[in-house]
């Protein structure tokens, strides 16, 4: 099989496609053949060396997938070979092939294509998580998302307000904001162009965000976290800027708020059956029309390096993925 791998640390143009001996699942496993995978920040820092668990060179990238099983590994009855499925494995799913574990495994929904299931995995679950176990999101609460129109900002969008919040989206640029609304953002604010903090104030009457979804960084984050209101509760994605932020402590103090980190990876480790019950109850909104995973960039595998620059040139709106090969 063919396999784009890591065997340094350094930038996508390091990377390297190599021939590849196919994959055997194990007990407890299903062997994959892969249609699409989709690409995350985190793959940025994996092959840069900067992620926070560093992957032994060479490895071949990639979390998530969607594709059709093509073999069977020992004890499993919940799915055959034929049948279209997501998987969201810890590397391998830049590759024509993949193993994946039956519990990281579900069923493609018949309203996606593979394209939009490789893309659902990550984002969809790590947005649906943070705001229904982590921010306890209620209903009529408003949500304050920055970076808006990337791979997990705009799910946050579309989940948010889905769960009944008000959304304000923030974004660095007019045309990421109109994607934004297009999700269903109730406001926007270009942080180019406006202070944050004040005009989060001015559209919420003074009150401010109740929640705020991060996955930026940066100068950004202080002026949002400053922007919260009584109760607020911060959540902490990601660092797609590059700088991590640190955060004034008497601000959570005279607010009563909520720094919460969220990573859904291993929370879905910890937590099989919720994330199982998240995935179920994501399928029945994509079922009912309410959510509608948004690929907008979509490369071959030997277009890898334009597939990375879109995540790390921030010019990506929805999600970005790899073509492995078509698969009927």
């Amino acid at each position: 099989m063919r396999a784009l791998v890591c065997n340094e640390y350094g930038p996508p143009e390091s990377l390297v496609i190599e021939e590849r001996d196919d994959p055997v699942p194990g007990e407890g496993q299903i062997g994959v053949d892969i249609a699409a995978a989709g690409i995350n920040f985190p793959d940025v820092l994996a092959i840069a060396g900067k992620y926070q668990v560093k992957t032994p060179t060479p490895f071949v990238p990639g979390n998530e997938a969607a594709g059709v099983v093509s073999a069977i590994g020992a004890g499993v009855t919940q799915f055959a070979v034929g049948d279209k499925v997501i998987i969201n494995t810890t590397g391998g799913a830049f590759a024509e092939k993949c193993v994946a574990d039956v519990h990281a495994t579900a069923a493609l929904p018949d309203d996606l294509s593979f394209e939009q299931g490789a893309g659902f995995t990550v984002t969809y679950g790590t947005s649906y998580h943070a705001l229904k176990q982590s921010a306890n999101l209620q209903p009529g609460e408003t949500v304050l998302v920055l970076g808006a129109a990337g791979g997990v900002g705009i799910t946050a969008v579309e989940i948010a307000k889905a769960m009944g919040a008000r959304v304000i989206a923030a974004a660095s640029s007019d045309e990421k904001l109109e994607f934004a609304v297009s999700a269903g953002a109730d406001e926007t604010i270009n942080y180019s162009k406006v202070p944050l903090k004040q005009t989060v104030k001015k559209l919420t009457g003074n009150h401010g965000a109740d929640v705020v979804y991060d996955p930026v960084g940066g100068e950004l984050a202080d002026q949002a976290f400053r922007a919260t209101a009584w109760h607020g509760r911060y959540l902490v994605i990601g660092f797609a800027c590059g700088e991590i932020p640190k955060f004034a402590a008497n601000i959570a103090l005279l607010k009563e708020a909520s720094i919460i980190g969220v990573w859904w990876g291993t929370w879905a480790t910890k937590n099989p059956k919720l994330q199982t019950r998240n995935m179920l109850e994501m399928a029945e909104l994509i079922k009912a029309g309410t959510l509608t995973p948004r690929v907008t960039e979509s490369y071959a595998l030997d277009e890898y390096v334009d597939a990375f620059k879109a995540i790390t040139e921030r010019r990506a709106r929805g999600k970005v993925t790899l073509r492995m090969r078509t698969v009927l």
